[in-house]
């Protein structure tokens, strides 16, 4: 039965993710410059691969790079990193001893005027990606993953992860010791002025619940 990813890149009429056989972080910061598994590439100034500690106890997966993370090639670097490194900071978790992704590695927009407004990617164009996600998940093997949001929380775990309902709470998952999910920092963004600062306490309180498990192993 095929992969998800290989269903992807027949639908698409694509080559499959140009993922080394062997990965590595070297590697795979390299060839995915090279990926050109879904359309995203064409519209994107770069592919933009996690960073981190190389095998970081916590790996945090978001949903795709942004407007300043596609220009500047370095993930949650634009407002919603500001608002993760915040809720990092809060929890006492330190930024450099954590691997940091997205599930789509290229940035999905659509312009008005000169602005690029970010655009969900759909499930092809999610499961193309899966292959990356996969190898640096081979690579870091982190002991807790937290997936920031609904793209990378159904990517990982299924299309039955409601973030709402599930949010800060284990998961059973053979990825990591510890798998969880929580709110994506753009949807703390997004909320109203009498909603933001509510979300952003439930965002850094789910962050401390996985601190806490760390510091306890």
């Amino acid at each position: 039965m095929p992969s998800l990813a290989e269903e992807a890149a027949k639908r698409l009429d694509r080559p499959a993710a140009p993922v080394p056989p062997k990965p590595s972080y070297k590697n795979l910061h390299e060839a995915v410059h090279d990926c050109r598994a879904c359309d995203l590439w064409e519209g994107a100034t770069q592919a933009v691969m996690g960073e981190g500690a190389r095998h970081a106890s916590l790996m945090l997966v978001g949903e795709q790079p942004g407007d300043r993370e596609d220009l500047e090639g370095h993930p949650f670097v634009g407002p919603a990193g500001r608002v993760l490194d915040q809720g990092l900071e809060q929890a006492e978790i330190a930024r450099d001893e954590v691997y940091i992704t997205n599930a789509v590695k290229h940035f999905r927009y659509k312009l008005r005027g000169k602005r690029r407004i970010h655009q969900k990617p759909d499930r092809w164009q999610v499961a193309a990606c899966f292959p990356w996600l996969q190898a640096e998940l081979a690579v870091v093997k982190p002991d807790a993953l937290v997936c920031l949001g609904a793209t990378a929380g159904q990517q990982l775990l299924g299309s039955y992860v409601r973030i709402g309902r599930d949010r800060g709470r284990p998961i059973e998952s053979d990825l990591a010791e510890l798998v969880t999910v929580t709110a994506h920092p753009s949807a703390i963004l997004r909320a109203e002025d009498e909603d933001r600062e509510k979300a952003m306490a439930q965002f850094v309180d789910d962050l401390k619940q996985v601190a806490k498990w760390l510091s306890a192993r």
